[in-house]
């Protein structure tokens, strides 16, 4: 080698040849992204919630649900506002990702417990609305199980408007979205589209659902949603029994008597807080209707002195009774004298307001 040049070697501070010194706004322009990075590590470090805030609503939002099958609706309300309003204002600001996606999950169920008051409060059109914020709350999650509880929330709300293929639709959508929700979450979507498939007059639909539900309830794991949210063996056995109710026929009958007495066994024998009053009239008013089916007049009376004699109902309930009136006017029995009574006192007990006291779940 002749020189030091030849063995790549340079003296001190020498610039490699080829290499031109970096300009000075390039330089400031490292150290303003150096600025930046540093800014970027301090703003996401900052949320606007924790752990504990995060355990805190699910701790609300369970208690709410809990609360919702045996407590007035009324003094329910203010704080599921109260709530809800928190949840997003805290939406509003800033948080980390996976923080933001639980307050997502927690605002679509605090807004299943609005749609259901709604819904008990005879308020279809604003229960409707709810229903939709709970779909866009599991969308932007990606939460399959709220997302089908959306949707049998739908199927709920569309049958007890009198659109029954609609109620199935829903409920056979919210099965398509129900994958890895949980047993008990099939289970109530096959009870509902059960229900709906024999209102339309699909007997054999009804009928083979019906037993698919009970299939998947032996392999149903304990449910892992608390108070209105769940669907306890109970409400399943209340299903049954309408849906047997409306296949009709004498063995359909007496499996619907059946059925809606293990409902009201089930729901006495369980603990006080998880009964719902609802749910038991809606049994009652199922029995007085079977027994009215094969005329017996006397004893629908009985059953129909429980539903008759509650503080309150859901609009639901009240729908039930004016059907029940309905078919006392038109049935064999319409002019004796107990049918006659049976009327005016159902006239009396719909023309109060629905729902003054306790508000469960319509179902």
């Amino acid at each position: 080698m002749s020189d030091e040049a030849e063995l790549g070697l340079y003296p001190k501070r020498a610039a490699v040849p080829g290499a031109l010194p970096a300009p000075a706004d390039d330089r400031l322009r490292l150290g303003t992204d150096t600025e930046l990075s540093a800014r970027l590590v301090r703003y996401a470090a900052e949320t606007n919630v924790n752990s504990l805030v995060l355990e805190q609503f699910e701790a609300d939002v369970e208690r709410l649900a809990r609360d919702f099958v045996n407590r007035p609706v009324t003094a329910l309300i203010p704080e599921i506002c109260t709530v809800r309003a928190e949840v997003f204002r805290l939406l509003e600001g800033r948080q980390h990702p996976d923080q933001t996606r639980h307050l997502y999950v927690i605002a679509g169920w605090l807004g299943g417990l609005a749609a259901h008051a709604s819904l008990d409060l005879g308020d279809r059109s604003a229960a409707a609305t709810h229903a939709r914020a709970v779909l866009q709350c599991a969308a932007v999650t990606g939460h399959t199980k709220l997302r089908a509880w959306a949707r049998s929330f739908q199927s709920l709300r569309a049958y007890w408007a009198g659109d029954h293929r609609r109620a199935r639709e829903l409920a056979q959508a919210g099965q398509k979205a129900d994958r890895g929700s949980g047993a008990g979450t099939k289970v109530r979507l096959l009870s509902l589209e059960a229900r709906a498939r024999a209102a339309e007059g699909d007997s054999r639909g009804a009928l083979r659902t019906l037993a698919e539900a009970h299939e998947a309830r032996t392999a149903a794991e304990p449910d892992d949603l608390s108070g209105v949210f769940s669907f306890p063996e109970a409400k399943q056995w209340a299903y049954a029994g309408t849906t047997l109710l409306a296949v009709g026929g004498s063995e359909q009958i007496r499996q619907a008597v059946a059925a809606s007495h293990h409902a009201v066994e089930l729901y006495r024998a369980g603990p006080e807080e998880d009964r719902s009053p609802s749910d038991l009239q809606a049994a009652h008013l199922d029995l007085a209707t079977a027994c009215l089916t094969i005329g017996e007049v006397e004893e629908a009376g009985a059953k129909l002195s429980e539903v008759l004699a509650a503080e309150s109902r859901t609009a639901s309930i009240a729908i039930r009774l004016r059907n029940l009136g309905v078919l006392l006017d038109n049935g064999p029995y319409r002019g004796t004298r107990t049918a006659a009574d049976l009327r005016a006192h159902i006239h009396e007990v719909i023309v109060r307001p629905t729902l003054s006291g306790n508000c469960m779940e319509p179902r």
